[in-house]
């Protein structure tokens, strides 16, 4: 194969005949429009219905958002806002860096939040490209590392960031660099190939080859990559078989639809049409060959040999993901739109740091978050303390609120014991809160600046707790207990907490408006809702609007003095809410 291919190579360089990675749109006509229109629909409808909560996850995760999300097809916001709070509470419990040697899965996880609207490096206080900034452990990996480095930076032109704790700072040229390193001789790659300097004998794999031409694709003012490219689009075009697919190692040497896919979406990168003659074998184009694998209702086999499918059933998750985002790259490339991994037309969901904007990993994102209407003094706070915890909420049911809100210094602990009795800072989650602590922690949450005027004659200016009162005051978020008094060591009920998150809450642009009739229908299924008090009711039944609160308990408790760890999940919620988080 390999003396085959560089005969070929040779003879077409001798004549002067090898064609363009570039051609015009025109030479695309023969691609049936509605048929590639109606499969993306039905596979997009498939997947709407089979992945309804995606994970971070190469499968039932990211591949399936990018393809809904660049697809076209009628996905509700709500989708695309439940992956993203999947993703804040994944990145809560890992850090910015999502796994310890596949740099990848941070790539990917940026494509995916890209994709669904919402940016990267702004989530739960982290930024997920700082990692790429990394370029030794990016390119650990092998050649996948720079090639989905670049896909998920120049998704949206994002900066490399400056990686303080880089042995080598990354740049887009040194990942380019890398991949050009890892050309075989054949003009393709393969997963091992630049391991070393010896590549006689390795032969191109068609799904290495598709997504590195994918990456390069940005790059063709690049004499070098220019020339890598045209050899890898000779290469990919000699080893497509006579159905118009591709036999890949990773497919156990047997033609599967995902090395198709790969290819599709290279060809649509560099703008080369799906029926162009290189890659029509037999008169069937990679569009027909993918088709060849769909099943009447949507998904997709892996193989056209059910043996070989994942579970014998003949529908395969990973072929049906991967096949619907080939298949949306080909309509995208039809109709003249952005190319699959080009997403600055992407619907914004999120508020995006200024592309460009290049700073240092772990720089603070304070005051960048928000609704619309907040009020200017309210500005969401940074992770500063990653990681932090505390050894008596690890199987609480309110743990991820309460770290959440301890990593950005909004709660902290107090001194107490461990389990076996020795000396511990711990959280106290079932413990009772005080008017007191409660300022505090609100006032942190929102970012507020501090004040000091104090009109209760019980809140000394000297104690610790006199500044976030004398804020929480001003912001008109508590009040005293009449005009002088404010008791500060006094509990809090579940009905004035849920007063105080209420007014937390309009301060931060929530609109908190309800009128008589939706107030008694929220509170009417819950057996104790007649003693709510009068004052308290609409804040307490917007709590239970806006999922705040937990509706699903049977009472609502509005005198029982709230828990420290109900405080920490109410002021969570709130604040997830307002996009504070």
């Amino acid at each position: 194969m390999r003396k085959r291919l560089s005969l070929v190579l040779a003879l077409i360089l001798l004549t002067g005949a090898l064609l363009s990675v570039y051609t015009t749109p025109a030479q695309a006509a023969g691609i049936d429009k509605a048929a590639l229109n109606s499969a993306v629909n039905k596979t997009a409808g498939y997947i709407l219905g089979t992945v309804k909560n995606p994970q971070v996850d190469s499968v039932g995760g990211e591949w399936a958002v990018i393809g809904l999300a660049r697809s076209g097809y009628d996905i509700p916001d709500s989708y695309f806002e439940g992956y993203y709070r999947t993703v804040e509470r994944y990145v809560r419990e890992h850090g910015a860096i999502l796994h310890d040697r596949k740099y990848t899965d941070n790539s990917r996880v940026i494509l995916g939040l890209t994709a669904a609207g919402y940016d990267p490096r702004n989530v739960a206080g982290h930024d997920l490209t700082a990692a790429l900034g990394d370029f030794d452990k990016t390119a650990w990996q092998g050649i996948n590392g720079p090639i989905f480095a670049l896909l998920a930076l120049d998704s949206m032109n994002y900066p490399i960031p400056i990686n303080l704790e880089a042995e080598t700072q990354a740049t887009r040229d040194m990942y380019i660099g890398e991949m050009l390193r890892r050309q075989l001789d054949d003009g393709g790659w393969n997963l091992t190939g630049g391991a070393s300097d010896d590549t006689r004998g390795q032969s191109a794999d068609p799904d290495l080859t598709g997504m590195a031409l994918q990456a390069l694709a940005k790059y063709q003012d690049k004499p070098e990559v220019r020339a890598a490219t045209d050899k890898a689009v000779l290469c990919m075009s000699l080893m497509q078989d006579n159905q118009g697919g591709y036999t890949s190692s990773f497919s156990g040497n047997s033609s599967a639809v995902e090395s198709a896919v790969q290819v599709l979406v290279a060809l649509c990168e560099l703008g080369i049409p799906a029926d162009d003659q290189r890659f029509v074998k037999n008169g069937k184009t990679l569009i027909d060959c993918i088709m060849s694998y769909a099943n009447p209702d949507g998904s997709f086999r892996h193989a056209n040999d059910v043996l070989h499918t994942h579970d014998g059933s003949g529908k395969d998750q990973m072929a049906t993901e991967q096949a619907l985002y080939g298949l949306v790259a080909a309509g995208r490339a039809l109709e003249g739109r952005n190319s699959l991994y080009r997403m600055g037309d992407a619907v914004q969901r999120g508020e995006f740091l200024p592309i460009g904007q290049e700073t240092p990993s772990g720089a603070g994102l304070q005051g960048m978050q928000g609704m619309p209407g907040k009020d200017p003094d309210v500005s969401a706070m940074p992770v500063t303390i990653p990681g932090r915890t505390f050894p008596d909420v690890q199987n609480h049911a309110n743990r991820a609120a309460i770290e959440a809100l301890a990593e950005r210094g909004i709660i902290n602990g107090k001194n107490g014991t461990s389990d076996d009795g020795t000396p511990a800072f711990v959280f106290d989650p079932d413990a009772t809160m005080t008017r007191a602590e409660f300022a505090a922690i609100v006032t942190r949450g929102l970012g507020l600046p501090e004040k000091t005027f104090l009109p209760f004659n019980d809140v000394p200016a000297t104690e610790w707790y006199a500044t976030a009162i004398a804020t929480a005051y001003f912001y008109e978020i508590v009040t005293g207990i009449d005009a002088e008094t404010f008791k500060p060591g006094g509990t809090i009920t579940r009905q004035e907490a849920a007063v105080m998150v209420a007014r937390a809450a309009k301060l931060c642009g929530m609109d908190t408006g309800m009128g008589e009739v939706a107030i008694r229908d929220t509170l009417a299924p819950f057996g104790d809702y007649r003693t709510v008090a009068p004052w308290a009711a609409a804040a307490m039944a917007l709590c239970y609007d806006a999922g705040i609160l937990d509706d699903t308990e049977f009472d609502i408790g509005p005198g029982v003095a709230i828990r420290r760890c109900e405080i920490a999940e109410m002021l969570y919620r709130m604040l997830a809410k307002a996009e504070l988080l």
